[in-house]
């Protein structure tokens, strides 16, 4: 899904979408030694060989690269299914919240379900070539008895928030002093604590925000990106690490915050450039995906989201990317949408609950409320006293507009205006009953053509809301006058006082 890599960024014990957070249970039958493994006829294949293989495997099939992804079929996703048929390290360069974390993340699933590794290995080596000095001894010591475990695909993986305080330390490693304290010699492998990366030794390692990442520290990856080795403390100690390094950046990064130092950039193989939902369909489609249900039980209103309402949700976000008055470099994330809509859930429910109401819809009166959900996730260019406010209530009314024009037909609402005599008047508001609807709806019988079609259901919460989009495009067409007061609204005809 676009723009949900709902939460950018992550910790080492960062688990993939759907991953197991409990131990997960290793098949009977595999190899339990190293002389089992042999006979079994397993191969070992470095980790981007793996990757390319299985993504060969799912090309072919016709399935998905990576699931839980929308509005990148023909952009994004092509470019990673070369990246990895290539064998390549990639950099995710995108604004916020454009899915780049969770299409690393869903890398994972193209590693093989279960690899062998030797048995309390730090590094999981590989049991034909181990690298840490521990792993190495023990084979030498046992043989064909070298105890094996396995490793689920879901434990391969590590990720890193880039902080300017990341040291060499957290990433390759560092001289453990316990165990200079044991007796061990500084020069002794053992008395090393490996960092993140060489624990992501044979799978995937993750690195956010990699522009954050202090410049002397992004020189200790050239090593990994380039030799396939990590060096600490500048001892004799060569570590031939095996890993697919998948970082992340901002393009304002390279100059608001940090940059990418140019030998690094220059060792990925592939910067693949993501983007926001190009469409109000395929912004909707992530926004379902992704947004929180309805709270539902016994005694809770049922909440039901119309699908112009939904409609509106998408367009406010798509009227933002294109706004004169917000900064574009900062980005509308699909956050955004995901938090409007079910901002949009909870005031209906919330109206229910007040009224003892047993069905909810959202209404445009209830749009007002969305200023909770937006205001931290904008930024206006030029902010002055009480403009913000008045920019994201035109985004709002530019959408109900769009939406109104593209769902409601003309020829419908012709005769409304003409309807309104001098005295009437129909009441609108975020805290009014269902029954003032219903009575609006009768009294107005050239209402009720526009507002059924439109609302495509006879759940009355539904067609209020119907009601209020109807008399709200009529306002913003200059068909109807509108009184606003607080959260209420009074409509009545053009030549009404």
């Amino acid at each position: 899904m676009e723009g949900s890599d709902l939460a950018e960024g992550g910790t080492a014990d960062s688990h993939p979408p759907g991953a197991a957070r409990t131990r997960t249970v290793v098949p009977a039958g595999l190899a339990s030694t190293l002389g089992e493994l042999r006979r079994s006829g397993w191969e070992s294949v470095p980790v981007h060989e793996e990757l390319r293989r299985n993504a060969a495997r799912r090309i072919a099939e016709g399935r998905a690269l990576v699931d839980g992804v929308a509005g990148f079929e023909h952009s994004v996703l092509p470019q990673l299914e070369h990246a990895l048929l290539a064998g390549h390290d990639v950099i995710l360069l995108g604004e916020r919240g454009q899915a780049k974390t969770r299409i690393a993340r869903s890398l994972v699933s193209l590693l093989d379900e279960w690899m062998p590794a030797v048995a309390g290995s730090e590094m999981r080596d590989d049991p034909y070539r181990p690298i840490s000095r521990q792993a190495r001894d023990l084979v030498e010591a046992a043989g064909d008895d070298t105890p094996i475990s396995w490793v689920n695909r879901s434990e391969r993986f590590a990720e890193k928030l880039a902080t300017p305080d990341t040291s060499i330390a957290d990433l390759i490693g560092e001289v453990d002093p316990i165990k200079v304290a044991e007796g061990r010699y500084l020069s002794d492998e053992l008395t090393m604590h490996f960092g993140l990366l060489p624990r992501a030794n044979r799978g995937i390692f993750i690195l956010n925000e990699l522009p954050d990442l202090a410049e002397r520290i992004q020189v200790g990856l050239l090593g990994i990106l380039e030799e396939r080795d990590v060096q600490i403390r500048g001892f004799a100690i060569r570590l031939a690490v095996d890993v697919m390094l998948v970082a992340t950046a901002n393009p304002e990064d390279y100059t608001n915050r940090g940059r990418i130092i140019t030998p690094l950039k220059d060792r990925f193989g592939a910067q693949i450039r993501t983007h926001y939902p190009r469409d109000a369909v395929t912004e909707l489609e992530i926004v379902r995906a992704e947004a929180r249900p309805a709270l539902a039980g016994a005694g809770v209103p049922r909440v039901e989201m119309p699908e112009f309402m939904a409609a509106v949700v998408a367009e406010i976000s798509q009227l933002a990317r294109q706004s004169p008055h917000l900064n574009q470099h900062s980005g509308v994330s699909v956050r955004m949408s995901i938090a409007n809509y079910e901002t949009l859930g909870a005031v209906a429910l919330a109206r229910a609950l007040r009224l003892g109401e047993t069905e909810a819809a959202p209404r445009v009166s209830d749009l007002q409320a969305l200023s909770a959900s937006m205001e931290g996730k904008v930024e206006i260019e030029a902010l002055e006293e009480g403009r913000e406010e008045r920019i994201l209530q035109g985004l709002v009314s530019s959408a109900v507009l769009s939406v109104y024009r593209s769902l409601v037909d003309p020829e419908t609402v012709a005769a409304i205006p003409g309807s309104f005599e001098e005295s009437t008047v129909v009441h609108a508001g975020d805290d009014l009953e269902l029954s003032a609807y219903a009575e609006a709806l009768e009294a107005l019988e050239a209402l009720q053509t526009p507002v059924m079609a439109l609302a495509r259901s006879e759940n009355p919460a539904v067609v209020a809301s119907a009601v209020e989009l109807v008399l709200e495009g009529l306002h913003l067409t200059k068909r109807l006058n509108k009184e606003a007061s607080g959260p209420r609204a009074t409509y009545r005809g053009r030549l009404s006082r």
